[in-house]
């Protein structure tokens, strides 16, 4: 796994910058919006990469209630850290292209309402995590991951069954797109979730250092205690 590390990290970053170079030069300019629909190639990968890391986050946590496993809770924890990066980067570049298509920043649309949802439901998981103390942290996250997830369905289909203002569906639902933009559009959802891999696989590694040292200085406090007595 340490080599292949390395190599995954390369094999990355190589996409990521074929994505960067597909969206700003090999894909064609949309004829209505111009140059700034070009955020579209990161804005909707952000989206589904954030989507896809929530649904690991839901996965893991179920696992954990039923065998309360220490690693599976680590995952769950550094897929929502990087989902939630990820949900931040799609509530951004959404008003980056609002304000010059729509001439406003934000409104209060159903799917950008649901999205913020969303993400304040995973930062209010990760400050639960971070602040609670309780022994039952885990479990209540679990939990609450659990009900979080059910509003990634409402976002994504928010579109396809309520009028929003939001642009429809492309990608099914009767739209459609140049193949050259799909091509982009899917290869940096290719670098995204590679990249959201490698960071994700990180921090994961690095959660269940951290909880090794905490084990090791709790043992070392109670021997400790234990040979003054």
């Amino acid at each position: 796994m340490k080599r292949a590390f390395p190599i995954f990290a390369i094999l990355t970053a190589g996409l990521l910058s074929y994505g960067l170079y597909g969206a700003l030069i090999q894909a064609p300019t949309e004829q209505t919006m111009g140059d700034v629909q070009r955020i579209f190639y990161y804005h909707v990968p952000s989206a589904w990469t954030a989507f896809c890391l929530f649904f690991v986050n839901l996965v893991a946590s179920i696992v954990y209630l039923v065998r309360r496993s220490p690693k599976v809770d680590a995952l769950a924890l550094a897929s929502a850290e990087v989902g939630v990066v990820f949900c931040t980067v799609v509530l951004v570049t959404g008003p980056i292209w609002a304000r010059p298509v729509w001439g406003i920043w934000w409104t209060w649309d159903l799917r950008l309402t649901l999205t913020l949802v969303l993400w304040l439901i995973y930062v209010s998981y990760l400050m639960l995590r971070r602040f609670s103390s309780s022994g039952q942290t885990p479990v209540m996250a679990a939990v609450l991951a659990a009900l979080g997830a059910l509003d990634v369905p409402l976002v994504y289909f928010s579109i396809w069954f309520f009028r929003t203002q939001h642009p429809q569906p492309v990608i099914g639902g009767g739209g459609s797109i140049d193949p050259r933009m799909l091509h982009v559009l899917l290869m940096n959802w290719l670098a995204f979730m590679c990249f959201a891999a490698l960071v994700c696989w990180s921090r994961y590694r690095l959660e269940i250092l951290r909880r090794q040292v905490e084990e090791t200085q709790a043992l070392e406090s109670l021997l400790a205690g234990g040979s003054s007595r």
